[in-house]
């Protein structure tokens, strides 16, 4: 058994539905120990929430990436943050 299982098994399992609604605080580092290792032996387990997990993590890293990138111009700038506006998104 390992220490993520035996952990796991201290916390409780956690089911598709449970793993994915925390899902994002496990790809920010937000967890507390025993759901941490809750969600690891979840991932272990269980292939669809790994792929969407892999998915998610490569989604995060890609927008890391691009954030160190050229920066947007004003105008663009500007345009999304009119259009975050108009749909009630920023006040």
């Amino acid at each position: 058994m390992t220490d993520a299982f035996s952990h796991a098994a201290a916390a409780g399992t956690l089911n598709c539905r449970e793993a994915m609604a925390i899902l994002w605080d496990h790809l920010d580092g937000e967890l507390s120990p025993e759901r941490e290792a809750a969600m690891r032996w979840h991932l272990e387990v269980c292939r669809p929430c790994l792929e969407h997990h892999r998915f998610e993590r490569a989604f995060l890293d890609t927008v890391a990436a691009a954030r160190d990138a050229d920066p947007a111009s004003p105008a663009l700038r500007q345009r999304v943050m009119d259009a975050l506006r108009s749909q009630g998104l920023l006040p």
